[in-house]
């Protein structure tokens, strides 16, 4: 009789162990489930979860309307728009954007010069944006893989694994990347490319 009470707090302890460890495991398989798949270190401050403008949520969506919810985006979003690529792009199956995040575009372009491109050269802009985007749909491990890829400017561009991302270029890096979208896929990028000169700090009026 004496074992009862023994047995109760030995299945009290299992039960109670049992509950903490399915506790402590819902965060982990939540997030697994509402990832959408993105991966890298950019991705923690980006919409997740049900937030609007998570992975999941833009997969089914057009580049241009998956452009306006990725909130480091905002730069390469009004470039697309005012370089009118996005109906072209969007009549494309299977398509690859390279998208550099607001930080490097602030690192590549001085403010007077990203207001000329963006509204006085458009076809310099439009050039660049090109330079951005691959005619083939490609995964993170695709990119990895791939050695090189072409972009739509006719480019040929080294790519290869660097860590657990890939390196695109000499220079630029995926942050967030494998956001599937109903075309293709979108990888954000920590560097923009293309060959026109750097003038970021170079001149600005102050605007």
């Amino acid at each position: 009789m004496r074992s009862y009470p023994l047995l109760a707090v030995v299945l009290a302890g299992a039960l109670a162990m049992a509950g903490c460890t399915s506790a402590a495991d819902e965060p982990a398989r939540a997030a697994a489930g509402s990832d959408g798949g993105v991966s890298g270190p950019l991705c923690a401050e980006l919409p997740r979860n049900d937030e609007p403008g998570n992975p999941n949520a833009l997969a089914s969506k057009p580049v241009d309307e998956a452009l306006s919810w990725i909130t480091v985006l905002t730069t390469f979003d009004g470039a697309m728009r005012a370089s009118d690529l996005l109906p072209e792009l969007k009549g494309k199956q299977g398509i690859t954007v390279l998208a550099p995040s607001d930080d490097a575009f602030a690192a590549k372009f001085s403010q007077d010069n990203l207001d000329q491109l963006m509204v006085k050269d458009k076809d310099t802009l439009r050039t660049l944006l090109r330079a951005h985007v691959v005619d083939r749909s490609l995964s993170l491990a695709d990119l990895r893989e791939a050695g090189s890829v072409t972009t739509l400017d006719g480019t040929s561009v080294p790519v290869a694994a660097a860590g657990a991302m890939a390196r695109i270029g000499d220079e630029a890096q995926t942050v967030c990347a494998d956001y599937r979208i109903a075309n293709g896929r979108l990888h954000v990028v920590n560097h923009v490319l293309g060959n026109l000169p750097t003038t970021a700090g170079q001149g600005d009026s102050g605007h």
